[in-house]
């Protein structure tokens, strides 16, 4: 094989869709296996709709999931430019070529009449495509149309005697019978490139070898292969990546939830946990391991490994993988990541470094499914018992007939302590069972509900030296008036 070259090429009219970040992660991870090339093209010929905020939030959502390009947008290369509306210039001469070539021609259609000739070929049931009546215009023709001012877009030739044949490496041989494509535009009267045309013309200057996209797109690709063979080119190899639909079955849309990769991100998902998701969509691991990184996923993967089936979104998946990284990860980095989320809640952070920040979220991550669960889970540490005092936890304390003999035995312990280490809770407990016989549930849950005010929460033994003594003391003894 030769030296592999993959392009992911977003529009810069939107963010970046999870569908999109899925596609460019399979680039990214067929790249490093054949120690290829990964290549970031940005498709914006639509000039109205493209804009710098978007390309910005593309290169940034990118960055943020750890997919880095060799060459392209920010960063050049041998192959530029990877802006294409840099390169308007290039697909007009290459139009040129194929007008020289007899690959296409003018067409002088206006838009309100290519519309009423569809209409009128659907009602008679007939094929709505172009009808051709451009494609042997006389040069008087031609002189008439000039002479109204017509501007002409070219159209590519479609040939009218063959099916196209894809040896698509995820879908199998797929055949697009003669006639499924009438003759398309390539060059707008404005002489901006259609999609397809600038699609090929820079997979063709770029060299690219696999051409990796959502099968969405597998309809263009007839279009695109008679493309690169009007310019004596053998088309790239093509994959077309199943889509990402709803537990519903439905295309993901807005109606799903977040859809883009900065909602994610702003929701509380780590970049590692959501990369780990997006590759086990249509992926199956080897040894069966669901969690693991960006460089074992590209080790183990290959394109004809890929399933075709629709791949579904499963958040309770994302969810459970978030956790999972939240759990395992460095005390004092969870805390700087907990940090925006509690700082933007209104908690007063000033006296927390990152180091303490780090043990509360510790006590707290086995109830985080993603970092804003930090808000409602860290609660306790930050609010007054007045606040954090939940009704069912209220109701189980006046219900309990063990409660108010127990949070009475904690805070004598708590008043007999100078403070209060890790270590000292088992031994607290202890002494609770001892002085008033009740134990297990019924004697942790109701010291459970005074100190965090709730009936679950952070783990009980962290929480309590962590709050310390004084704290813990204020909030029994005032639970204790309210009973």
């Amino acid at each position: 094989m030769s030296e592999v070259r993959v392009r992911f090429a977003p529009s810069p009219t939107g963010y970046l869709h999870i569908g999109g970040a899925r596609t460019a992660l399979i680039n990214w991870a067929f790249a490093r296996r054949h120690g290829g090339i990964f290549i970031l093209r940005i498709e914006d010929t639509d000039v109205v709709r493209s804009t710098m905020a978007s390309f910005e939030s593309i290169i940034a959502s990118l960055k943020w999931l750890g997919l880095e390009w060799d060459e392209g947008a920010e960063k050049g290369g041998p192959y530029g430019p990877y802006h294409q509306s840099e390169n308007f210039a290039n697909y007009k001469q290459k139009a040129d070529e194929l007008l020289k070539s007899g690959h296409a021609y003018h067409c002088y259609c206006l838009p309100d009449e290519l519309d009423e000739r569809r209409k009128l070929a659907l009602k008679e049931g007939g094929p709505s495509g172009y009808d051709k009546r451009c494609r042997s215009l006389s040069a008087a023709q031609v002189a008439e149309f000039a002479s109204k001012g017509r501007q002409p877009v070219v159209r590519f030739k479609v040939p009218d005697d063959r099916s196209i044949i894809v040896d698509d490496i995820v879908r199998g041989r797929v055949t697009f019978a003669r006639g499924i494509i009438s003759d398309f535009v390539i060059l707008r009267a404005d002489q901006t490139p259609t999609f397809h045309f600038a699609n090929v013309i820079d997979d063709l200057r770029m060299r690219i070898t696999h051409v990796i996209r959502g099968e969405d797109h597998l309809s263009n690709t007839p279009r695109h292969v008679l493309l690169f063979e009007a310019f004596g080119a053998r088309p790239p190899k093509f994959a077309h990546l199943s889509l990402i639909l709803g537990p519903d079955g439905a295309r993901l849309s807005k109606r799903h939830g977040a859809t883009a990769v900065e909602e994610f991100r702003d929701a509380g998902y780590l970049p590692e946990a959501l990369v780990n998701w997006l590759a086990l969509l249509g992926f199956a691991p080897p040894d069966g391991n669901e969690v693991f990184g960006m460089n074992e996923f590209a080790q183990e993967f290959d394109l004809n490994v890929l399933g075709k089936s629709a791949a579904i979104f499963d958040r309770a998946k994302l969810d459970w993988l978030n956790g999972t990284y939240i759990r395992k990860m460095p005390p004092e980095r969870l805390g700087q990541l907990c940090r925006p989320y509690l700082e933007r809640a209104g908690y007063d952070m000033s006296a927390y470094s990152d180091a303490a920040l780090g043990e509360i979220a510790v006590s707290i991550r086995g109830n985080m499914a993603v970092l804003s669960d930090s808000v409602e889970q860290a609660a306790p540490y930050f609010k007054t018992i007045e606040d954090l005092l939940e009704a069912d936890a209220r109701e189980y304390l006046k219900a309990n007939a063990v409660s108010r003999g127990v949070l009475t035995a904690f805070a004598e312990e708590l008043r007999n302590r100078q403070k209060i280490e890790l270590t000292d809770v088992s031994a607290i407990g202890k002494s609770i069972q001892k002085t008033t016989g009740v134990k297990g549930k019924e004697l942790y849950m109701p010291i459970r509900a005074a100190v965090t005010g709730r009936l679950h929460g952070p783990e009980l033994a962290k929480a309590i030296p962590l709050l310390g003594k004084e704290k813990c003391l204020q909030r029994v003894e005032r639970v204790l008036e309210l009973l």
